[in-house]
C-alpha cells in the first residue's frame, strides 16, 4: 500500500497574500492502523516519569513500563532472579542497557553476561534469550517500537502458546 503524503492546513489570520515573516513550525504526521485501517495522528512531544507510568506485570518475575514513540520506543523492565524470557526475535533493533544487576544471553552461538552500566545492541532478526542472574533493571530500546509489546500479543512473555 503506497503512504500519502499529509499536509497540515495553516490557519492564517490575516487575509493579506503577502508572505508572512514567520513561518509555521512543521506538524508531523504518522500513520496509526486501528482495526485495518489507517488514521492519521499528530506526533507529539513526551515528558514523563517512570514514577507516574503504569507498571505492567507480565508474569510472576517480569514487569515493564513503556513509552513508546512514532519510530523508537523505550521500555523499563524489571526482571527478578531466575526470569527467563524464552528464545524469540523480531524485526526491530534492539539496545538494551543493563542499570542494575545482570542479564546472562544466549545470541549468535554465545553466552553473554551485561552487567550494570553495560549494554548489548542485537541487530533485526537474531534470535536471542535471556536469564535474569540476579534482580535486574534494564532499559531497552527498539527501533521501530514493538507492536507485540504494545498490543500486549507478546505470548512468549506471558508464558502462553
Amino acid at each position: 500500500m503506497a503512504k500519502k503524503k499529509l499536509r497540515a492546513k495553516s490557519k492564517s489570520k490575516s487575509s493579506s497574500s503577502a508572505p508572512s515573516k514567520k513561518r509555521n513550525a512543521p506538524v508531523r504526521f504518522h500513520l496509526k492502523n486501528t482495526m485495518g485501517k489507517q488514521v492519521a495522528t499528530v506526533a507529539a512531544l513526551q515528558y514523563q516519569s517512570w514514577n507516574n507510568l503504569p507498571l505492567e506485570d507480565i508474569n510472576p518475575l517480569f514487569q515493564r513500563q513503556m513509552v513508546v514513540g512514532q519510530q523508537i520506543m523505550l521500555a523499563r523492565v524489571l526482571l527478578k532472579k531466575g526470569c527467563i524470557v524464552p528464545e524469540h526475535s523480531h524485526h526491530n533493533e534492539q539496545l538494551t542497557y543493563i542499570l542494575e544487576g545482570a542479564l546472562k544471553f544466549w545470541i549468535d552461538g554465545k553466552e553473554i553476561v551485561v552487567n550494570a552500566g553495560e549494554t548489548l545492541c542485537i541487530p533485526s532478526n537474531m534470535p536471542h534469550k535471556a536469564e535474569a542472574i540476579e534482580d535486574t533493571v534494564d532499559l531497552d530500546v527498539f527501533a521501530p517500537p514493538r507492536a507485540d509489546w504494545i498490543n500486549k500479543t507478546d505470548q512468549y512473555l506471558r508464558g502462553k502458546k
